[in-house]
């Protein structure tokens, strides 16, 4: 177990533990690096640490800095290491935004405003928020917008917008943090432009270039942003290139400039665009999404514990994009550091071990990487004898402690869980055997499991032993029990057989120690030691093994020198000036190896000139005008003598100068000043205060190397199609390439499309063509377009400077799809299709090829229609088609090459509809009209037509239902109001009777009487009469029952109509005439005013 590769040391929290725990048998020791770097938390008293464990706790002391750094912690036993993922200890910075006076910023009413968030950094996720100094939010909408960069946009600035106190607040959750940005002011001025000079069309505030790449690891959210400005304010669509529409996750937020997908997947990469627009343009701009993925295991390596001599396979697969780089370990340390002439790495990456030994056994750490994370595996393998009583654990890093399960699989081939008196498994999982048995051999395989997953080992137990037999001799007769046992080397050495009799030990048979170890002929340099062999017990020594030890350079490490044949019983000793020696040596016979000889006196050679100079000499020119000069030291006990010097001699080769001689005590030499590219020649010759070592051999390399100074001439471009060229050059002269020649590079680039006159600097694109060449062919060019290219060569410096820039145009080529292919206003013969050009025309497009035909679900498919539609054409009205059933439509755009891929779409025209009722032509003017005569609770279909039925397509179609009866359409309701109107008709014939009952008066008393009404008010204590009064709450109390109609509208005058083309039917009504007053069953059908009667 241990911390996660990220451990962030929070201000509020007290102590930041490091943890590192595991398991292993025997003991584990443990250490830990910082930066690279041997780290021991116990040489810092600041630190806690715990026994028995790896793990230190960091206390939060206002010293958290100082421990900032990139930890590993490492646990080692006798069979090997472990070590964990890197683990960065974070200590995060307080944000805060810099301390700044912002200008005002003045902008004209109509005119885009950006401001400027920029929030510092700090530990994720980041919240924005833009309020005033009182704390009021910004008010966000279709035209005021925060960007995923934390900037507040304007895409038309307007008179209200006008404060001094626009607030950018940048919270850090995690930190409990949050910090203001100074304020900003905006000031925005009327304009003296008329309200149609403002207008503009769409332009991206956010993101600003065309095209735009995103990436995105698996799991995360997905985030795509539009905020253009313009004016009105633009309306943002979003689309996926390819598809009909969105993902089913897709969301679309933010008054539709933000586009969301939740925990992306492969299934969300592709090429999406937003398109801005108002009525005045629209502005496009793609994203080029891609999913990557951390890195994960296909195949973690397994531990292993297989005999010695088998071979061991140990693999490491991992998958991720980008493609991890893997790289393999050995206890800790980069596999080329421990070299092993048995062990390989194949091409896929695998370990081979040939022919396993003891010293193969280690742990084996996979590590995998990608800019998305690093995951690593341990791996222990353990290479031992056959016959093991002792399994040993495995080492093991581990969230919890592993489960474990011994199985014994016997030659009956039958598995059994281990159980019973004589075994024992300890608490780390180590099966225990005792007093083996013969029925004990088998096969051994233990499981251990956990929460981080499964891990087995198998090992097979033979029973060697062959116990002594009772034997019967005669007395005075030699007899000899035998007792034949192996053991593993690689558990250790201190393998021992003792013999007892009548409970009393016996001394083994492996050989006693030489005695009367003594040096003779002492001859400077060599000495002749002499020994007597001990008792063999009856098992012939085969030989002797010489060690020595020397006090100076390593005291108390014995090392072996020479062996001898059991039958010689002294040697001659070669050995090396100026060592203080001692010497011991101990016997080998059939049985094993015998305890060492008491060690002789001490015998220290005389001092002498060295013997040997430097070797594996390297010569490296990491500057121009330097040589670095490095080689192998010699070992300490080589050096035969006090005060060892190194004479580096170096001269240009050629030119008959002197040696130039420098003396050195270390092992490398850095000669300054030397002409680029230069063949010198070197010799190392050693030296101590005795005398100079042997003549020195020389060796011949080149000073540093340089740039290359001139640029490959004569460059020319052959373009063999529409996406590929072919380049050819001159050769740099040698004497220009200032090193060593790598090759040559192609730098080239798009200049623009040669539809566009516009010249742009398109991405560079670099190709690499190593040795000594010049031509190359280039392919995945972009066709109709021109290019830029220039050629360089480079060595192991770098580049050299380009060639004159070489320009050329590729042919046209076949257009890309057709983008944004849809198919609506679907009827019953006939649809709407329309389309955008493809974003790469690949040249000049012709016109468009429509396909479409009938595939019902039947087993034969209707005749493929063919239809050639002109370039400039954006939408097509398909007619004739059949009711109800079924089409298939493929649109390509073509050029004078060729046609590109199809696009297509499915759709099922509408059912046969009957019964149409079609009004009179309306008034193009009006924005309503009221459809009487219709059925209460029944479902109809509106269309809103041109009076000319051009292309026979609807402006507006709509599916309404009108609602069920009200009290208006019961039967007794209407009876009441009829019996309400047929009293009134009697009470106004009364009083037009009662006004006439004063007999017969002539024309004129008639007139004095009555005067004229409209000239004067009728008498008010006239019965049931009318007064001026009275009439006007009559009038304003007519009003259409749809509410449209305003009480300066009133329907009762022509007044209204008077300055329009009104129409009239044949008994003189005219259309417009509104019935808002009757009590039916009406609808309300709102129409374009731009329509056209």
């Amino acid at each position: 177990e241990h911390s996660p590769a990220s451990l962030i040391a929070f201000p509020f929290e007290e102590s930041f533990p490091m943890k590192c725990e595991a398991t292993g048998n025997p003991g584990l020791e443990f250490r830990w690096t910082k930066n690279g770097q041997d780290f021991d938390p116990y040489q810092d008293l600041r630190l806690i640490t715990l026994d028995d464990s790896g793990t230190f706790i960091i206390p939060n002391n206002g010293n958290l800095t100082e421990f900032q750094g990139n930890y590993r912690c490492f646990a080692t036993n006798k069979l090997g290491t472990a070590m964990s993922e890197e683990i960065e200890f974070v200590v995060p910075n307080v944000p805060k935004f810099p301390k700044e006076i912002i200008d005002p910023i003045e902008v004209m009413e109509g005119q885009s405003v950006i401001l400027e968030c920029n929030p510092p950094k700090g530990i994720p996720p980041l919240e924005i928020y833009w309020m005033t100094i009182r704390l009021q939010h910004i008010e966000q909408d279709e035209r005021v917008s925060v960007g995923l960069n934390g900037n507040l946009y304007f895409s038309n600035a307007i008179k209200t917008d006008s404060r001094r106190d626009y607030c950018c607040f940048a919270a850090f959750p995690r930190i409990r943090t949050i910090v203001q940005k100074t304020a900003m002011s905006v000031v925005v001025k009327s304009s003296t432009l008329k309200y149609s000079s403002l207008r503009r069309k769409p332009s991206l505030l956010t993101p600003t270039a065309k095209e735009s790449h995103t990436y995105l690891m698996k799991g995360e959210d997905l985030q795509l942003e539009c905020i253009a400005e313009g004016f009105p304010t633009p309306k943002v669509e979003w689309v996926k290139i390819g598809f009909h529409e969105l993902p089913e996750r897709a969301e679309v937020e933010s008054h539709g400039k933000l586009l969301t997908v939740e925990m992306v997947n492969e299934e969300d990469e592709g090429k999406y665009m937003c398109r801005a627009k108002n009525p005045h343009g629209e502005v496009v701009h793609y994203f080029h999404v891609t999913v990557e993925e951390p890195p994960e295991f296909e195949i973690e390596p397994q531990s292993q514990l297989v005999t010695i001599g088998a071979d061991v396979v140990i693999k490491c697969v991992v998958k991720g994009n980008p493609q991890p780089s893997v790289a393999w370990r050995v206890n800790g340390q980069p596999l080329n550091d421990v070299p092993t002439s048995n062990r390989k790495v194949l091409k896929d990456g695998t370990i081979s071990i040939h022919n396993a030994k003891p010293e193969n056994s280690a742990v084996y750490q996979c590590e995998a990487t990608n800019r998305h994370g690093t995951i690593l595996v341990n791996a222990n393998i353990m290479i031992m004898n056959r016959g093991t009583l002792l399994f040993t654990q495995l080492v093991l890093f581990s969230e919890n402690d592993p489960v474990g399960l011994w199985l014994h699989r016997s030659k009956a081939d039958s598995a059994n869980a281990v159980e019973g008196e004589r075994f024992s498994v300890h608490k780390n999982g180590s099966l225990e055997i005792h007093n083996i048995m013969k029925e004990d051999m088998g096969e051994y395989s233990c499981f251990a499991q956990n929460t981080e997953g499964k891990v087995a080992i198998a090992a097979t137990l033979e029973v060697k032993v062959d116990p002594p037999r009772d034997l019967r001799v005669l007395a005075g007769t030699t007899i000899q029990f035998s007792c034949q046992a192996e053991f593993d080397p690689s558990i250790g050495d201190d393998f021992e057989i003792l013999w007892e009799k009548d409970g009393m030990a016996l001394n083994g048979n492996v050989p006693d120690p030489p005695e009367d170890v003594i040096l003779s002929e002492h001859n400077g340099r060599s000495v002749k030691l002499q020994w007597i062999p001990g008792d063999d017990h009856n098992s012939s020594i085969t030989e002797f093994v010489i060690e020595f030890e020397e006090s100076q350079h390593e005291p108390g490490s014995w090392r072996e020198m020479m062996r001898v044949p059991g039958n010689h019983h002294s040697a001659l000793l070669k050995l090396h000036s100026h060592v203080d020696y001692r010497f011991r040596v101990y016997a080998i016979n059939e049985v094993g190896r015998g305890r060492p000889s008491q060690a002789t006196e001490r015998y220290k050679t005389p001092a002498s000139a060295p013997d040997k100079n430097p070797e594996n000499i390297k010569i490296e020119g990491h500057l121009p005008h330097e040589m670095d000069i490095n080689w192998e030291p010699l070992s300490p006990i080589e050096h035969n003598g006090p005060g060892l010097e190194y004479k580096v001699s170096y001269r240009r080769q050629g030119t008959g100068e002197d040696w130039t001689e420098h003396m050195v005590k270390r092992h490398s030499f850095l000669v300054k000043n030397t002409p680029t590219f230069v063949l010198y020649e070197i010799k190392i010759q050693t030296k101590n205060h005795v005398g100079w070592g042997p003549d020195p051999k020389i060796i011949t390399a080149y000073s540093g190397e340089d740039f290359p100074s001139a640029a490959p001439e004569d460059v020319a471009v052959d373009v063999m199609n529409n996406t590929m060229m072919k380049v050819r050059w001159e050769h740099v002269h040698k004497d220009k390439l200032n090193g060593h020649l790598g090759g040559y590079r192609i730098s080239y680039w798009r200049l623009r499309s040669l539809l566009d006159s516009k010249k742009t600097h398109g991405d560079k694109h670099t190709l690499t063509f190593s040795g000594e060449r010049n031509h190359a062919v280039v392919t995945g060019l972009r066709p109709f377009s021109e290019f830029s290219l220039i050629v360089m060569a480079f060595n192991s410096r770098g580049n050299g400077p380009g060639s004159h820039p070489v320009s050329f145009k590729t042919p046209e080529g076949v257009p890309g799809q057709v983008a944004a292919f849809s198919v609506t206003n679907i009827q019953k013969h006939k649809v709407t299709l329309t389309w955008s050009p493809p974003v790469d025309a690949n040249g000049v497009i012709i016109g468009f090829i429509l396909q479409y035909q009938l595939i019902n679900d039947t087993e034969e498919l209707g005749s493929l229609m063919t239809l050639n539609i002109s370039a400039d054409s954006n939408k097509l009205h398909l007619q004739d088609l059949e009711a109800l059933s079924k089409y298939k439509f493929y649109l390509r755009c073509c050029t004078r090459v060729g046609c590109g891929p199809a696009v297509s779409e499915e759709r099922t025209t509408v059912p046969e509809a009957s019964n149409w009722k079609i009004s009179d032509a309306l008034n193009s003017s009006k924005t309503f009209h009221i459809i009487e005569g219709l059925e209460p609770a029944t479902e109809y279909t509106v269309r809103l037509m041109t009076k000319s039925w051009v292309d026979n397509s609807s402006i507006f179609e709509d599916v309404i239902r009108t609602s069920a009866k009200g009290i208006s359409n019961q039967g007794w309701f209407i009876g009441l109001m009829c019996a309400i109107a047929l009293l009134t008709l009697i009470v106004l014939i009364a009083c037009f009777v009662n006004r006439n009952k004063g007999g017969k008066y002539s024309v004129k008393e008639k007139e004095d009487l009555h005067p004229d009404l409209e000239s004067q008010g009728i008498n008010d204590d006239t019965f049931c009469e009318y007064s001026d009064n009275d009439e006007k709450p009559l009038k304003s109390s007519q009003h259409s029952l749809n509410g449209d109609l305003k009480g300066k509208d009133s329907g009762d005058s022509m007044v209204d109509y008077g300055d329009e083309d009104t129409h009239f039917h044949e008994d003189g009504s005219f259309i417009g005439e509104y019935s808002g007053r009757k009590e039916r069953v009406s609808m309300e059908i709102k129409g374009n005013n731009q329509s056209t009667a």
